[in-house]
């Protein structure tokens, strides 16, 4: 089979190799996958680069994500067990932790709806209370992490803020339902939020940046508003001062969701199911913008990394190469 092996860090445009290698062989628990699509993260970059908090032995494939078919033709999404990861023809992933794939989303969406909205879900309900009638500030609300939030929010009956780089942007946040939207490199992003919120500030605001966009969160949050902290996208990451904290009386939360199925594993499926019926009845479908044959997975996770991409990109195995869409 094909898969894309990583023998060595550095960018993924540059690392990155599509190689012929022999199936992987499931290990006990696990099963062998036949990849339908494998949806890009930002993991996948980090862990090219050698930033990741998971660190796989090389060579390796990156993918985290997919929707994937057993053997007996059932549809599902998984988490591959790396060092198989997703970006290849076949992998193996653990049996216990099969979700079914949702019958109203293609491929490329149900595997797009795994991480990230899970994710969001967790951020916005689980962890930050999210209610109907509150605001909700969204960074990079364009992108694949962010557009997901911004579904979720409006599925909550949040007021949505979407703060994002560039006019193109501004468009996507817009179709995906942003009330307001604030164009980052053209606006003064904490004026803009004050002046949308008459000054109150964001109840709860959701963050994969880090950065610069954490600075503007203290800034703009509401009195008992949360912050919840989701990543680092920026690559740069925040000391938060915590008398600020006590000051503007806010709450800081962490998120991470791959602990969740050690720690809780119940909670995944629970989300899954509210997710799936959120899909079901069109609340909530992921935004993908590109979906690109085996053969482009290593430009693909590039551009991803770059920060050029809106919503998800997909690898889809079965896509002819020149036939992305």
């Amino acid at each position: 089979m094909q898969a894309w092996q990583v023998h060595q860090l550095g960018e993924p445009s540059q690392v990155m190799q599509l190689q012929d290698v022999e199936r992987p062989v499931p290990g006990e628990g696990q099963v062998l996958l036949k990849v339908r699509a494998a949806n890009i993260n930002f993991p996948d970059v980090l862990m090219c680069r050698g930033h990741y908090q998971v660190r796989p032995p090389l060579p390796f494939t990156p993918g985290v994500e997919i929707c994937g078919e057993t053997e007996d033709g059932r549809r599902v999404l998984a988490n591959p067990a790396l060092p198989h990861g997703g970006f290849a023809e076949y992998t193996v992933a653990d049996a216990a932790a099969l979700l079914p794939a949702p019958d109203t989303l293609d491929d490329a969406e149900a595997a797009a709806l795994h991480i990230g909205y899970q994710t969001g879900w967790f951020g916005l309900h689980r962890r930050a209370r999210l209610e109907a009638g509150e605001t909700l500030l969204v960074h990079a609300a364009a992108g694949g992490v962010g557009s997901a939030a911004v579904q979720l929010g409006k599925a909550a009956g949040a007021t949505v803020i979407g703060v994002v780089g560039g006019a193109d942007k501004v468009a996507v946040a817009r179709e995906l339902g942003c009330d307001v939207v604030i164009d980052r490199r053209t606006q003064d992003v904490i004026a803009a939020v004050k002046e949308a919120t008459g000054g109150r500030g964001a109840d709860v605001i959701y963050d994969p940046v880090g950065g610069e966009a954490y600075t503007q969160s203290t800034k703009v949050v509401a009195f008992e508003g949360r912050i919840v902290v989701v990543g680092f996208a920026s690559g740069s990451i925040p000391s938060p001062a915590l008398n600020h904290a006590l000051v503007k009386n806010y709450a800081i939360l962490g998120l991470h969701w791959g602990l969740y199925g050690t720690k809780n594993p119940k909670l995944i499926q629970h989300c899954h199911e509210q997710l799936t019926g959120l899909a079901a009845r069109g609340a909530i479908k992921p935004l993908v913008s590109e979906r690109v044959p085996l053969g482009g997975g290593a430009a693909a996770v590039q551009r991803v990394g770059d920060g050029v991409t809106t919503g998800r990109v997909v690898v889809v195995p079965s896509l002819e190469n020149g036939a992305a869409a």
